[in-house]
Order: structure tokens, then C-alpha cells, then sequence
């Protein structure tokens, strides 16, 4: 019975022993996407950005996030941000756009791309 006793803390130590947990890589941040030919934005999704200046004029702002890009245009009625990203080794293309009013508030987006395509000079 001694030996049997003995031997108890040891195996309580090795109760509290933890391993340390796997490393794993981080993972992809997804590039967002949009299914082309829905909601009537069919004209600015799969656009470069040479594209979207011939509709809309030029950029009110014009950002570099990493590998993307995201041009943004303004009317007296909203706000539209589109991201480009390449597509291989290809220009970058309009692939997720986002809208919204002067004040903030939403606004459907080929609303407001219909209302950018009517800006007189670009604005």
C-alpha cells in the first residue's frame, strides 16, 4: 500500500501539467464579393477604376487598403464606396460597393448609383 501512496503525487502533478496549445496559421481575410447582375448594380460591379471615373467623374476620395483600393463618389443625394481588387494578375475590379445617404442613414445602392450617373461635372 505504501509504494501505491507514493507515487499519488506524482500523478497529481502530471494532472496539472497543460500543453501548450498547436500553432496555426492566421487565417485569409475574404475578399468581399457580389453577385453580378443583381440589384441593378451591374454597372459598377467588374469595373476598373477608369471605368468608374467615366460614369461618375473623378473620386471625391481615393484610398489604398492593401491590395485594394476604394474610390469614393458624392452627390447631394449619397455617398458610394466601391472597392476594387485585382483578379490575378489583372486590374483591379469593382467587386463590393456600399452607399449611403449625406446624413449617414442607408440608402439602397443602385439608388445611389442612379443618382451618381445624373451629377452634373463629376459631382
Amino acid at each position: 500500500m505504501k509504494p501505491v501512496l507514493a507515487l499519488l503525487p506524482i500523478a497529481a502533478l502530471a494532472a496539472c501539467t497543460t500543453t501548450a496549445p498547436e500553432a496555426r496559421p492566421a487565417a485569409r481575410i475574404p475578399i468581399p464579393t457580389m453577385t453580378y447582375g443583381t440589384g441593378g448594380l451591374e454597372r459598377v460591379l467588374g469595373q476598373t477604376a477608369r471605368g468608374l471615373t467615366q460614369q461618375f467623374g473623378a473620386a471625391d476620395a481615393d484610398v489604398a487598403e492593401g491590395t485594394g483600393r476604394k474610390l469614393q463618389f458624392g452627390s447631394r443625394i449619397c455617398v458610394l464606396d466601391a472597392y476594387l481588387y485585382p483578379k490575378g494578375s489583372g486590374e483591379p475590379v469593382v467587386t463590393y460597393v456600399d452607399a449611403r445617404q449625406r446624413d449617414g442613414s442607408a440608402i439602397d445602392r443602385a439608388s445611389c448609383v442612379a443618382a451618381l450617373s445624373r451629377r452634373e461635372g463629376g459631382k
